[in-house]
């Protein structure tokens, strides 16, 4: 079976690339390429850019790549009902190989491989941090500045789906993702609307979840999410759009499944966006949970998101 590696991006389409760009480099992508059609924000990491913007009369979102670990499960994957061939990647940075395929409802996933490393931007190591019992910083203070994060890397991002079990069925056969945990109807286990799915690297460890499928009456993306480096990279980002005039959607808090530190934002055409810290890592011996809870029970401090926050 393929085996998916790491979210590699998100795309997007909008009406105004310099808002849209604006708007990143406030949230803390920098800009690795932008043309007359396109857009192409990267983090701190080696991947060549994480989130694309596509120029177009409809604010829209897209869909989002793969990264897979073999030129042979490119193959493998071209072989399956509805996927393109294995085609060389011309209109990207990085190039690569991708196979382009379509989930149920129609939004587009690219398994890409061989993409060109960029070169890491050097940023900070996470500020020590003195708990109760356990100091680690010694004859030295902390001064975090209220200014633009710098994200490290697409943590995951959710899409919100017709057919909850059909769509699991269809990322799990293509990149061999395995269930963190589940969602259910508040107050009956039995009846499981959200998956969080994660990368299957056996007993390595690896994010809680790089996607979570839940059913909604609307389909589409929900939110895209990007790590940042600790929670004085959050706080900072967060104070500094505040400032900025950008609107915050919820947050900062932390998150019941998952564990993160969330802060969610909406850009200028209402697409939500996240930076978050302090996740969750599960390997082969972690047993999924059920959460048959309400969505403002999934805060465990912090600012609640309201109760229709995944429908």
């Amino acid at each position: 079976m393929p085996l998916g590696t790491e979210i590699a991006y998100v795309v997007y389409q909008v009406n105004d690339l310099d808002l849209m760009e604006s708007f990143m480099q406030d949230f803390g992508l920098l800009t690795a390429h932008k043309d007359d059609k396109s857009l192409f924000m990267r983090g701190a990491g080696t991947s060549p850019f994480l989130h694309v913007t596509l120029l177009g009369d409809e604010n829209k979102f897209i869909g989002a790549a793969i990264r897979m670990e073999s030129m042979e499960d490119l193959h493998e994957l071209a072989k399956l009902p509805g996927s393109s061939a294995v085609t060389k990647v011309d209109d990207y940075p990085g190039g690569g190989w991708r196979v382009r395929m379509m989930t149920p409802d129609n939004v587009q996933i690219d398994a890409i491989w061989g993409q060109e490393p960029a070169e890491e931007i050097t940023h900070r190591p996470p500020n020590p941090f003195n708990a109760g019992h356990v100091k680690t910083r010694y004859n030295a203070s902390l001064r975090p500045k209220r200014e633009p994060g710098l994200a490290l890397r697409i943590g995951h991002f959710v899409l919100r789906v017709s057919n909850h079990p059909e769509s699991v069925k269809w990322f799990d056969e293509r990149f061999g993702l395995l269930a963190s945990d589940y969602m259910c109807v508040p107050g009956d286990k039995s009846q499981v609307i959200g998956t969080f799915l994660r990368m299957d690297k056996g007993a390595e460890f690896v994010d809680h979840h790089s996607m979570l499928i839940v059913q909604a009456q609307v389909t589409g993306v929900h939110h895209c999410s990007f790590e940042f480096q600790d929670l004085d990279s959050v706080m900072g980002s967060h104070d500094y759009l505040v400032a900025k005039g950008h609107r915050l959607d919820c947050g900062v808090g932390r998150h019941l499944i998952g564990s993160q530190i969330f802060d969610y934002w909406r850009d200028p055409f209402g697409f939500r966006v996240e930076h978050y810290t302090d996740g969750d890592v599960v390997n082969e011996d972690y047993e999924p949970l059920y959460y048959d809870v309400f969505a403002d029970d999934t805060t465990q401090w912090g600012m609640d998101p309201t109760r229709d926050f995944f429908e």
